[in-house]
């Protein structure tokens, strides 16, 4: 019987925190970033006291220093994403013509004629196409902004975010030992244990990710540009940091920037394959070094878990969902695990009378 009361408060201590996000999802961005980023910068924290610092100094110089290399990036690298996504836009109807003339090669060729294929359905068919990757485009881009990125919510992000991450940072530990303090008695230590498997679980996947993302960005966009291919930079950044999902990232950036190369040098095939190889070889660096050295195989994400919790929470939260999925996942799987080693070393799955000894 104690065990049922176990199980319905921290059920319902869930169901309760569930509600609560959903009901304000629309204003929790700046709160969720402030915490993520507190989050991210502790441990640093934590190292400038064990330097002599105070927690107040370690704070400030911290959050300091992560503004100012944030401003530092964002004029070296926004004018150079603001100016290539301007001319992406200017080069659209380029690009069309392009897809025009290719597909018509393609269709007056030797071997597209002894198949059959008929000019005029494939053009029908991938007009239709286009329709339909625009009025997607369109929908996402307006689904963003209405879900998060609205204006007044980005100049909240902006002025709450270092404001939220200041005051929880330099409260951390006094909030976790609170939190502690409110743990029912007879769960501390089982709350505590779990709580230290999702830190590292959590810890593990994050900050290695980003580090991942990182280096990614950095091969992808270095290697596009070095190729000559148009739009490059704001490629190879996009694909890696759209990288922390599985598979995304890279293909994403395989598609777009082979389909631009194709479009640039056609009919010259040795810069899109040059591209293409530019992407396997950036997966295989991803596989076989950045994931194991820097995320490790022990941190129990597995791809297709990350992957529907990042979907299912930005279904039901937006674009915070999205910022939320990771935690959640990390903390979902742990306590599945958790769950299910209870099970295998309990009565209902050994038996009466064999339970745990």
């Amino acid at each position: 019987m104690q065990i049922d009361r176990r199980v319905v408060f921290w059920v319902g201590v869930l169901l309760v925190a569930l509600a609560l996000m959903f009901v304000f999802s629309s204003i929790l961005l700046p709160f969720v970033a402030g915490a993520a980023l507190a989050y991210l910068l502790d441990p640093l924290a934590n190292w400038f006291e064990r330097q002599g610092f105070s927690r107040f100094a370690a704070t400030m110089t911290l959050l300091v220093l992560f503004i100012v290399v944030l401003v530092a990036l964002s004029l070296l690298v926004l004018p150079i994403l603001v100016n290539q996504i301007l001319l992406l836009a200017e080069n659209i109807p380029v690009y069309l013509g392009r897809v025009d003339e290719l597909v018509t090669s393609i269709l007056q060729s030797s071997w597209a004629q002894s198949l059959g294929v008929d000019p005029a359905a494939v053009r029908t068919s991938l007009g239709g196409l286009f329709n339909q990757g625009a009025t997607w485009i369109t929908t996402v881009i307006t689904s963003l902004w209405s879900g998060g990125l609205a204006l007044i919510n980005i100049l909240a992000l902006l002025v709450v975010t270092p404001v939220v991450a200041f005051y929880l940072l330099y409260d951390w530990d006094r909030m976790i030992a609170l939190i502690d303090s409110w743990i029912p008695r007879d769960s501390v230590d089982e709350v505590r244990m779990l709580a230290r498997e999702v830190d590292r679980v959590l810890a593990g996947f994050v900050r290695g990710q980003a580090l991942v993302s990182l280096t990614l960005g950095t091969f992808y966009a270095a290697g596009l540009v070095i190729l000559g291919v148009n739009f490059g930079f704001l490629i190879g950044l996009v694909a890696g940091i759209v990288s922390f999902i599985p598979y995304l990232g890279s293909t994403l950036g395989f598609v777009v920037s082979v389909g631009i190369a194709l479009l640039q040098f056609w009919p010259d095939w040795i810069m899109p394959t040059a591209t293409a190889a530019l992407f396997i070889s950036g997966q295989m660096i991803e596989g076989y070094i950045l994931q194991p050295y820097m995320i490790g195989t022990n941190v129990g994400l597995h791809p297709v878990w990350l992957m529907f919790a990042l979907f299912a929470f930005g279904v039901l939260f937006g674009f915070v969902g999205l910022l939320i999925a990771i935690p959640m996942a990390a903390a979902v799987g742990v306590l599945v695990r958790y769950a299910l080693s209870r099970y295998l070393a309990g009565p209902l799955y050994r038996g009466a009378g064999q339970g745990e000894q």
